[in-house]
């Protein structure tokens, strides 16, 4: 299926990815919709023939754990509600700890890498079949960016990708982005990847920008796309002429202006690195379910071309899940690192997980950072270096309220009480009814004079 050229749809920018000239489809993240109804500006872009890809980013198919059926059953809802001719998620897990080890379920709240071994990569190709038989659509899966790397990998990125789609018949997302981040973090050669990885199993192609700190690349999202990356998008190119391109922007939005000469610069990149008689192999309207002989496997997901199942041999997910606890847990409640990590990009990463909290619980709790001011972020990063997340990133912003208001904060009375009440009105067992909240906007107005 041939896609075209796309962008990320995100409500901050909802019109200006409207009035784009020559935008084929747009990418919403999953999470952020709702399973019964769609936004409008989705609504319009669909009326007017755009795709609508959904592309989630919490099932953490990489963990040691099984996919949540729940989880997997919003997703489909999402892609049937959107029509969607496929469905997109992480080669990465986000959670640890849980019955496997015993432990407290820890969340990352953020993608992380699996180690690309033979172990995990079993218990992946069993969780990915998990989800290909869940889903109304095919599949098709990320690589990500990572700071960090896993002693002992036994496996390149693109022999893992290989084996992957091998193993299951999925397809295969390529973020050139976190290609290039991963050249600088890891000194992982983009080139190598993309001549390994098997280039007719690529849905789409990301593009992203980000930033250079302390010689630590930093996948953001919320910077303009740099030359590099066109770079490696150009190799890619090269090689084969992807089905889809898309612009990423999660943050920092530029004006419209901006993001067309963002998109006019992918073309462009596109256009110059095209062999001239293109003479590598074009997937340019591959069947989306991977099956060149138009045979479905029967289970809706559309993934027809995967090798017999196996099953995951004994103790490897219990093996997987002890590491990943491992990790995560010196990442995000500072145990011991776990042997043979740089010790360094530990603390880079962690670093990097506190602050997308402080960024995520911002945005979905406004009003903390209103109540608090310049004291919320010193204050949100103080309780996230001793306070896991356990939960959703509002479960995140009610314990973070908890915990100020339990160490005797904020100082001032004022914002004391719009903290406390804030804290009420949304910590109960079920939401306030109309006269309830009528009755707390009233209080929340006295309070602010």
């Amino acid at each position: 299926m041939e896609l075209g050229i796309g962008i990320g749809w995100r409500p901050e920018i909802a019109a200006e990815v409207e009035s784009l000239s020559g935008i084929d489809w747009v990418e919403a993240v999953a999470e952020n919709l709702c399973a019964d109804h769609l936004p409008n500006s989705l609504v319009r872009l669909r009326e007017r023939g755009v795709t609508v890809v959904p592309h989630g980013v919490a099932l953490g198919l990489g963990g040691a754990d099984r996919p949540d059926p729940v989880r997997l059953a919003s997703l489909a809802a999402r892609a049937e509600l959107l029509g969607a001719p496929l469905v997109t998620e992480h080669i990465a897990f986000v959670r640890a700890g849980g019955p496997l080890t015993a432990s407290p379920r820890l969340e990352a709240g953020h993608l992380l890498p699996v180690p690309r071994t033979w172990d995990a990569l079993d218990v992946l190709c069993e969780n990915v079949r998990i989800a290909q038989d869940s889903l109304p659509v095919p599949l098709a899966l990320e690589n990500i960016a990572a700071l960090i790397t896993w002693p002992d990998e036994e496996l390149t990125e693109g022999q893992f990708l290989a084996e992957l789609v091998e193993r299951t018949g999925v397809r295969l997302l390529i973020d050139v982005a976190n290609l290039h981040t991963n050249h600088v973090n890891l000194g992982q050669d983009p080139a190598k990847a993309l001549d390994e990885l098997p280039v007719e199993a690529i849905a789409y192609v990301h593009v992203a920008g980000g930033v250079e700190r302390n010689g630590v690349w930093h996948d953001t999202h919320a910077h303009p796309v740099t030359a590099p990356v066109l770079e490696v998008l150009a190799e890619l190119r090269s090689r084969v002429d992807p089905p889809g391109v898309l612009l990423e922007r999660d943050d920092a939005f530029p004006p419209g202006a901006e993001l067309a000469g963002e998109l006019d610069a992918i073309r462009a990149t596109l256009r110059r690195a095209a062999p001239p008689a293109d003479p590598r192999p074009s997937i340019r309207g591959a069947a989306p379910d991977g099956d060149r002989d138009g045979d479905d496997a029967g289970n809706g997901s559309g993934d027809g071309d995967r090798a017999p199942a196996t099953p995951v041999p004994a103790g490897t997910r219990d093996r997987t899940a002890v590491a990943q606890t491992a990790l995560l847990s010196a990442l995000v409640a500072g145990t011991p690192a776990p042997e043979g990590f740089d010790h360094r990009r530990l603390r880079v990463q962690s670093r990097a997980l506190a602050a997308k909290r402080a960024d995520v619980v911002a945005k979905v709790a406004p009003e903390l950072p209103e109540i608090l001011g310049d004291g919320y972020r010193p204050a949100f990063l103080a309780y996230a270096g001793s306070r896991p997340m356990s939960g959703g990133y509002r479960r995140d912003a009610l314990d973070f309220a908890e915990h100020v208001l339990i160490a005797g904060g904020p100082a001032d009375p004022v914002a004391r009480r719009r903290l406390t009440y804030w804290w009420q009105d949304r910590s109960g067992a079920r939401p306030p009814r109309r006269t309830t909240r009528l009755v707390r906007a009233a209080r929340a107005a006295l309070v602010r004079k």
